[in-house]
């Protein structure tokens, strides 16, 4: 894992608004404190989330762009990008690696922030069928699509030259390897998961849950007691 003061620039790649907060708004902060830049690409707008029978999908979207932009400015994000794509119909294809190629090659990140593309079964909530598309349609367009000249030429024609990401960290995968101490930004992550009230019928019990995943990591890398950890499988990709 690259150290902190080695990135300038990291790009946060997600299927929905609040997919960050609860997997990674611990390191978000931390890297923010620390003067990284940090941008957000959210595949979808959220709209098939929610308890609210009461308003459209499309009111559903825009509230949930609110959340998630109000989330952001907690953690020091300002710089977000909402790409669309349907709630619970993402799929893998080419259009969705162009549209991600074309976000990393404007925003040049040194590391990219992603999901998993492998299911955990021992922990099934995490792998939404929408988390496992990103997490492919990313990883591929870290490599090779977004450092490929000869892919998607008509991000060429726009001007957008290749880019090279030099490491992956993805979220919520089954077999973790690293880890980011975010003890000291507790309070924050649980400020920006606030954010996405429409999320929540039970935001105390979700609390209690999201703090008990994160003690379990911090136990299992071997952190004192009383910390709270983020994991990450990281993938070199210079």
């Amino acid at each position: 894992m690259l150290p902190v003061d080695q990135i300038e620039r990291l790009l946060v790649v997600m299927a929905h608004p609040d997919d960050v907060d609860f997997g990674s708004a611990g390191t978000v902060a931390t890297l923010t404190d620390n003067g990284v830049h940090v941008t957000y690409c959210l595949v979808t707008d959220g709209d098939a989330g929610g308890f609210e029978d009461g308003i459209s999908r499309a009111e559903m979207a825009a509230l949930r762009r609110r959340e998630q932009t109000a989330a952001a400015e907690i953690l020091g994000v300002h710089d977000l990008i909402f790409l669309g794509h349907p709630d619970g119909r993402v799929v893998a294809d080419l259009d969705l690696r162009r549209d991600i190629s074309r976000v990393i090659r404007e925003v040049r990140p040194t590391v990219l922030l992603g999901q998993s593309p492998e299911r955990n079964y021992d922990r099934i909530y995490p792998s939404h069928p929408d988390h496992l598309a990103v997490g492919e349609a990313t990883i591929c367009a870290v490599y090779p699509d977004a450092r490929n000249p000869y892919s998607f030429p008509e991000l060429l024609d726009e001007g957008l030259t290749p880019w090279t990401v030099q490491e992956v960290w993805m979220s919520t995968h089954p077999t973790p390897g690293d880890f980011i101490d975010v003890t000291t930004q507790i309070d924050r992550k649980f400020a920006a998961l606030a954010c996405h009230q429409s999320q929540h019928v039970d935001p105390v019990a979700m609390e209690q849950r999201v703090r008990g995943w994160m003690s379990l990591v911090a136990e299992a890398f071997g952190l004192p007691a009383g910390s709270y950890a983020e994991s990450y499988r990281v993938v070199p990709t210079p």
